[in-house]
């Protein structure tokens, strides 16, 4: 029994578990670091990049691989539908991450100013509400999953 619920939980909870984990984190950053490092201090900018990739590699590998893992085997009782929704959600994050936001963070890094730092905040609302729509994608599938049974 131990061994069913700790794969239930690290295969199906993970996205909600993430969630709250990323949410915390982007408001976090939007209200204490981003204002202040985009306008006086491109060596505090590039540092807060350098770590910020290093804290959250490994959350969002685990978030993907989960993401891939539902997509490659449907949970039973779960519609169809909701892996693949969840799935597009995550793109449109990670993607605002990649083409938007790291190209922002390595631009307040050679040429600080309030406004990068303003464009910087504005990202993150994409990410913010895929991330959220792919948090209740996430509950919906694992109450569909415990209705199932």
């Amino acid at each position: 029994m131990a061994d069913v619920c700790a794969k239930y939980v690290t295969d199906w909870l993970n996205p909600v578990i993430r969630f709250g984990d990323t949410f915390g984190e982007v408001a976090g950053v939007d209200l204490a670091d981003h204002p202040h490092i985009a306008t006086f201090c491109p060596v505090l900018a590039e540092e807060h990049q350098r770590r910020t990739g290093h804290v959250v590699a490994l959350p969002m590998a685990v978030e993907g691989l989960t993401t891939l893992a539902l997509l490659a085997r449907q949970p039973v009782g779960v519609t169809w539908y909701l892996p693949w929704i969840g799935a597009i959600l995550l793109a449109v994050a990670l993607g605002c991450t990649v083409f938007l936001s790291v190209p922002l963070h390595a631009k307040m890094a050679t040429n600080p100013d309030a406004q990068v730092g303003a464009k910087l905040v504005a990202t993150n609302w994409p990410r913010t509400i895929a991330w959220s729509l792919r948090a209740m994608v996430c509950v919906v599938m694992v109450a569909q999953m415990v209705n199932s049974r």
